[in-house]
Protein backbone atom coordinates (compact mmCIF):
# COMPACT_ATOMS: atom_id res chain seq x y z
CA UNK A 1 0.00 0.00 0.00
CA UNK A 2 0.99 3.83 -1.07
CA UNK A 3 2.19 5.33 2.39
CA UNK A 4 0.47 7.78 3.66
CA UNK A 5 3.55 10.68 3.19
CA UNK A 6 3.47 9.44 -0.82
CA UNK A 7 -0.80 10.59 -0.99
CA UNK A 8 -0.72 14.33 -2.17
CA UNK A 9 -4.17 16.45 -1.57
CA UNK A 10 -5.34 18.98 -4.62
CA UNK A 11 -8.57 19.61 -5.77
CA UNK A 12 -10.03 17.84 -8.39
CA UNK A 13 -9.49 19.63 -11.95
CA UNK A 14 -10.16 17.40 -15.11
CA UNK A 15 -13.34 15.81 -16.37
CA UNK A 16 -11.27 11.95 -15.41
CA UNK A 17 -11.00 13.14 -11.68
CA UNK A 18 -14.46 13.77 -12.03
CA UNK A 19 -15.41 10.68 -13.32
CA UNK A 20 -13.21 8.74 -10.71
CA UNK A 21 -14.79 10.38 -7.62
CA UNK A 22 -18.21 8.80 -9.16
CA UNK A 23 -16.44 5.39 -9.48
CA UNK A 24 -15.07 6.19 -5.72
CA UNK A 25 -18.57 7.00 -4.37
CA UNK A 26 -19.72 3.53 -5.88
CA UNK A 27 -16.89 1.61 -4.08
CA UNK A 28 -17.02 3.20 -0.78
CA UNK A 29 -20.86 3.05 -0.23
CA UNK A 30 -21.60 -0.13 -2.26
CA UNK A 31 -24.26 1.63 -4.15
CA UNK A 32 -27.24 -0.23 -5.52
CA UNK A 33 -28.89 3.20 -7.05
CA UNK A 34 -27.08 5.10 -9.51
CA UNK A 35 -28.90 8.24 -8.51
CA UNK A 36 -27.41 8.37 -5.12
CA UNK A 37 -24.00 9.48 -7.30
CA UNK A 38 -22.79 12.78 -6.65
CA UNK A 39 -22.55 13.33 -10.40
CA UNK A 40 -19.52 14.74 -12.53
CA UNK A 41 -21.31 17.70 -13.76
CA UNK A 42 -22.49 18.58 -10.15
CA UNK A 43 -19.06 18.43 -8.62
CA UNK A 44 -17.65 20.25 -11.36
CA UNK A 45 -20.08 23.15 -11.03
CA UNK A 46 -19.70 23.02 -7.04
CA UNK A 47 -15.54 23.43 -7.97
CA UNK A 48 -15.91 26.41 -10.64
CA UNK A 49 -18.82 28.42 -8.31
CA UNK A 50 -16.67 28.28 -4.76
CA UNK A 51 -17.31 25.08 -3.56
CA UNK A 52 -14.55 23.00 -2.52
CA UNK A 53 -13.65 19.15 -4.03
CA UNK A 54 -10.62 18.04 -3.10
CA UNK A 55 -9.06 14.67 -3.56
CA UNK A 56 -6.32 12.34 -2.17
CA UNK A 57 -3.97 11.03 -5.22
CA UNK A 58 -1.08 8.04 -4.65
CA UNK A 59 1.77 8.68 -6.60
CA UNK A 60 0.42 6.85 -9.47
CA UNK A 61 -2.75 9.52 -9.92
CA UNK A 62 -4.94 6.63 -8.24
CA UNK A 63 -8.09 8.97 -6.68
CA UNK A 64 -8.25 7.28 -3.11
CA UNK A 65 -10.63 9.32 -1.01
CA UNK A 66 -12.11 12.70 -1.36
CA UNK A 67 -14.29 15.60 0.11
CA UNK A 68 -16.48 17.99 -1.65
CA UNK A 69 -18.79 20.74 -0.12
CA UNK A 70 -20.46 24.16 -0.73
CA UNK A 71 -21.26 27.50 0.74
CA UNK A 72 -24.37 27.35 2.58
CA UNK A 73 -25.93 30.06 5.12
CA UNK A 74 -26.97 29.23 8.90
CA UNK A 75 -28.29 32.15 11.73
CA UNK A 76 -31.09 34.44 11.92
CA UNK A 77 -32.60 35.04 8.59
CA UNK A 78 -29.96 33.14 6.83
CA UNK A 79 -27.71 36.05 7.04
CA UNK A 80 -24.54 34.29 8.05
CA UNK A 81 -22.04 32.14 5.27
CA UNK A 82 -20.41 28.85 5.73
CA UNK A 83 -19.21 25.93 4.14
CA UNK A 84 -21.39 22.80 3.79
CA UNK A 85 -19.05 19.88 3.55
CA UNK A 86 -21.45 16.96 1.59
CA UNK A 87 -19.71 14.02 1.39
CA UNK A 88 -16.23 12.42 1.82
CA UNK A 89 -15.02 9.15 1.07
CA UNK A 90 -12.06 6.70 1.57
CA UNK A 91 -10.95 3.98 -0.74
CA UNK A 92 -11.40 0.57 1.87
CA UNK A 93 -7.94 -0.06 1.50
CA UNK A 94 -6.81 3.15 2.60
CA UNK A 95 -8.93 3.63 5.72
CA UNK A 96 -7.16 4.09 8.63
CA UNK A 97 -4.06 5.76 7.09
CA UNK A 98 -5.44 9.12 7.84
CA UNK A 99 -6.38 10.50 4.77
CA UNK A 100 -9.37 11.86 5.84
CA UNK A 101 -7.60 13.84 8.72
CA UNK A 102 -5.57 15.02 5.82
CA UNK A 103 -8.37 16.22 3.41
CA UNK A 104 -10.65 17.99 6.18
CA UNK A 105 -7.37 19.73 7.29
CA UNK A 106 -6.92 20.63 3.59
CA UNK A 107 -10.89 21.47 3.31
CA UNK A 108 -10.69 23.93 6.22
CA UNK A 109 -7.51 25.71 4.86
CA UNK A 110 -9.49 25.81 1.60
CA UNK A 111 -12.82 27.71 3.95
CA UNK A 112 -10.21 29.65 6.08
CA UNK A 113 -8.76 31.42 2.73
CA UNK A 114 -12.12 32.14 1.69
CA UNK A 115 -12.88 33.85 5.13
CA UNK A 116 -15.79 31.46 6.51
CA UNK A 117 -15.03 29.93 10.01
CA UNK A 118 -17.65 27.91 9.97
CA UNK A 119 -18.05 24.42 8.48
CA UNK A 120 -20.67 22.03 8.93
CA UNK A 121 -21.83 18.41 7.76
CA UNK A 122 -24.17 15.44 9.02
CA UNK A 123 -22.44 11.94 10.38
CA UNK A 124 -24.53 8.70 11.27
CA UNK A 125 -23.37 8.77 15.53
CA UNK A 126 -23.14 5.33 15.42
CA UNK A 127 -20.65 5.02 13.25
CA UNK A 128 -17.29 5.06 15.97
CA UNK A 129 -14.75 5.48 13.75
CA UNK A 130 -16.38 8.68 12.09
CA UNK A 131 -16.65 10.15 16.15
CA UNK A 132 -13.01 9.51 16.55
CA UNK A 133 -12.39 11.65 13.90
CA UNK A 134 -14.83 14.42 13.27
CA UNK A 135 -15.30 14.85 17.39
CA UNK A 136 -11.78 13.37 18.54
CA UNK A 137 -9.63 14.21 16.43
CA UNK A 138 -10.89 17.19 14.40
CA UNK A 139 -12.19 19.40 17.31
CA UNK A 140 -16.02 19.21 16.20
CA UNK A 141 -19.02 19.75 18.56
CA UNK A 142 -22.50 18.35 17.84
CA UNK A 143 -25.96 20.17 19.56
CA UNK A 144 -28.27 18.91 17.16
CA UNK A 145 -29.72 15.32 16.19
CA UNK A 146 -31.69 14.49 13.35
CA UNK A 147 -34.07 11.69 12.97
CA UNK A 148 -33.98 9.24 9.29
CA UNK A 149 -32.55 12.73 7.66
CA UNK A 150 -32.61 10.58 4.53
CA UNK A 151 -35.54 8.35 4.89
CA UNK A 152 -34.25 4.90 4.19
CA UNK A 153 -31.59 4.14 2.25
CA UNK A 154 -30.47 0.91 0.44
CA UNK A 155 -26.24 1.17 0.07
CA UNK A 156 -24.60 -1.35 1.74
CA UNK A 157 -23.57 0.83 5.15
CA UNK A 158 -26.95 2.40 5.67
CA UNK A 159 -28.83 -0.23 4.69
CA UNK A 160 -31.23 -1.44 7.88
CA UNK A 161 -31.22 1.54 9.88
CA UNK A 162 -32.73 4.64 9.77
CA UNK A 163 -30.40 7.19 8.52
CA UNK A 164 -30.45 9.18 12.10
CA UNK A 165 -27.23 11.87 11.97
CA UNK A 166 -25.42 14.33 13.97
CA UNK A 167 -25.52 17.81 12.93
CA UNK A 168 -21.73 18.79 13.47
CA UNK A 169 -20.26 22.13 13.96
CA UNK A 170 -16.33 22.91 13.30
CA UNK A 171 -15.58 26.20 14.14
CA UNK A 172 -12.54 26.33 12.49
CA UNK A 173 -10.59 29.58 13.72
CA UNK A 174 -11.83 28.69 17.82
CA UNK A 175 -8.84 27.98 19.89
CA UNK A 176 -11.26 24.68 20.77
CA UNK A 177 -10.37 23.54 16.98
CA UNK A 178 -6.36 24.86 15.82
CA UNK A 179 -5.50 23.72 19.66
CA UNK A 180 -6.95 20.34 19.21
CA UNK A 181 -5.61 20.10 15.60
CA UNK A 182 -1.82 21.40 17.33
CA UNK A 183 -1.89 19.04 19.82
CA UNK A 184 -2.13 21.30 22.31
CA UNK A 185 -4.51 20.84 24.39
CA UNK A 186 -4.48 17.03 26.41
CA UNK A 187 -7.36 14.51 25.66
CA UNK A 188 -9.35 13.34 28.76
CA UNK A 189 -9.37 9.77 29.22
CA UNK A 190 -11.89 7.75 30.30
CA UNK A 191 -10.68 6.87 34.23
CA UNK A 192 -10.28 10.48 34.50
CA UNK A 193 -13.79 11.31 33.24
CA UNK A 194 -15.02 8.85 35.65
CA UNK A 195 -12.51 10.13 38.14
CA UNK A 196 -13.91 13.27 38.03
CA UNK A 197 -17.79 12.18 38.29
CA UNK A 198 -18.61 11.46 34.39
CA UNK A 199 -21.63 9.21 34.67
CA UNK A 200 -21.82 6.68 31.79
CA UNK A 201 -25.67 6.87 31.37
CA UNK A 202 -26.12 3.00 29.29
CA UNK A 203 -22.99 1.40 30.02
CA UNK A 204 -23.05 -1.75 27.95
CA UNK A 205 -23.51 -5.89 27.89
CA UNK A 206 -21.47 -8.10 26.22
CA UNK A 207 -23.17 -11.50 24.66
CA UNK A 208 -20.72 -14.34 24.60
CA UNK A 209 -20.16 -13.94 20.89
CA UNK A 210 -18.27 -10.28 21.91
CA UNK A 211 -21.51 -8.35 20.34
CA UNK A 212 -22.18 -5.44 23.19
CA UNK A 213 -25.32 -5.16 23.84
CA UNK A 214 -27.62 -1.73 24.69
CA UNK A 215 -28.10 -1.08 28.72
CA UNK A 216 -31.08 -2.52 30.40
CA UNK A 217 -31.73 0.57 31.93
CA UNK A 218 -29.99 4.47 31.67
CA UNK A 219 -29.12 6.73 34.04
CA UNK A 220 -30.74 9.91 34.67
CA UNK A 221 -29.30 13.19 32.93
CA UNK A 222 -27.43 14.26 35.72
CA UNK A 223 -24.15 16.48 36.52
CA UNK A 224 -21.99 18.74 34.20
CA UNK A 225 -20.66 15.50 32.18
CA UNK A 226 -22.02 12.77 31.18
CA UNK A 227 -21.14 9.52 28.89
CA UNK A 228 -23.18 7.98 25.96
CA UNK A 229 -21.63 4.64 24.96
CA UNK A 230 -21.59 3.58 21.28
CA UNK A 231 -20.49 0.57 19.83
CA UNK A 232 -17.25 0.50 18.19
CA UNK A 233 -17.83 -1.14 15.08
CA UNK A 234 -21.48 -0.83 14.43
CA UNK A 235 -21.04 -3.16 11.08
CA UNK A 236 -19.79 -5.76 13.19
CA UNK A 237 -23.11 -5.32 15.35
CA UNK A 238 -24.97 -5.05 12.30
CA UNK A 239 -23.26 -8.22 10.67
CA UNK A 240 -24.14 -10.13 13.39
CA UNK A 241 -27.14 -9.14 14.62
CA UNK A 242 -29.58 -6.38 12.98
CA UNK A 243 -32.15 -5.87 15.63
CA UNK A 244 -29.48 -5.60 17.63
CA UNK A 245 -27.79 -2.61 15.63
CA UNK A 246 -31.68 -1.62 15.50
CA UNK A 247 -31.85 -1.40 19.96
CA UNK A 248 -28.55 0.52 19.62
CA UNK A 249 -30.32 2.92 17.22
CA UNK A 250 -33.72 3.31 19.47
CA UNK A 251 -31.75 3.45 22.65
CA UNK A 252 -29.23 6.20 21.78
CA UNK A 253 -31.55 8.35 19.64
CA UNK A 254 -33.60 8.80 22.77
CA UNK A 255 -30.54 9.70 24.76
CA UNK A 256 -29.12 12.57 22.64
CA UNK A 257 -32.15 13.97 21.65
CA UNK A 258 -32.32 14.33 25.86
CA UNK A 259 -29.83 15.54 26.53
CA UNK A 260 -29.62 18.09 23.43
CA UNK A 261 -32.77 19.64 24.71
CA UNK A 262 -31.21 19.86 28.31
CA UNK A 263 -28.67 22.00 27.03
CA UNK A 264 -25.49 19.40 26.61
CA UNK A 265 -23.40 19.09 24.03
CA UNK A 266 -20.65 16.65 22.26
CA UNK A 267 -17.53 17.82 23.13
CA UNK A 268 -15.41 14.98 22.54
CA UNK A 269 -14.81 10.83 22.35
CA UNK A 270 -12.98 8.63 24.53
CA UNK A 271 -11.83 5.09 23.92
CA UNK A 272 -10.96 2.02 26.67
CA UNK A 273 -10.67 -1.65 26.24
CA UNK A 274 -12.02 -3.95 28.32
CA UNK A 275 -11.63 -7.52 28.31
CA UNK A 276 -14.49 -10.14 26.73
CA UNK A 277 -16.08 -12.21 28.96
CA UNK A 278 -15.08 -15.30 27.74
CA UNK A 279 -11.33 -13.47 28.48
CA UNK A 280 -10.00 -14.74 24.59
CA UNK A 281 -9.90 -11.15 23.43
CA UNK A 282 -10.78 -7.36 24.22
CA UNK A 283 -13.46 -5.29 23.25
CA UNK A 284 -12.98 -1.72 22.36
CA UNK A 285 -15.32 0.68 24.14
CA UNK A 286 -16.41 3.94 23.04
CA UNK A 287 -18.07 7.23 24.36
CA UNK A 288 -19.55 10.23 23.31
CA UNK A 289 -18.57 13.17 25.98
CA UNK A 290 -21.32 15.67 26.46
CA UNK A 291 -21.07 18.89 28.93
CA UNK A 292 -23.83 21.02 30.15
CA UNK A 293 -24.14 24.59 29.18
CA UNK A 294 -22.37 27.06 27.25
CA UNK A 295 -19.59 25.46 25.01
CA UNK A 296 -16.28 26.92 25.93
CA UNK A 297 -14.67 27.27 22.01
CA UNK A 298 -11.95 29.00 23.46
Amino acid sequence: MTTESAIRIERLSTVEHYRECERLQHAVWRMRDEMMVVPLHLLLTLQKNGGIVLGAFTGTDELVGFVCGFPGLYGSGWRKLKHCSHMMGISERYRGTGIGERLKRAQRDAVLSQGLDLITWTYDPLQGASAALNIGKLGGICRTYIRDLYGPMEDELNGGLPTDRFDVEWHIRSPHVTDRLAGLRKRPTLAALREAGARILNPASVRADGIPCPADTVAALEGPTVLVEIPSSIAAVKAADLGMARAWRVQTSALFESAFARSYTITDVVSDTDRVPRGDGALRRTFYVLTQGEVALR
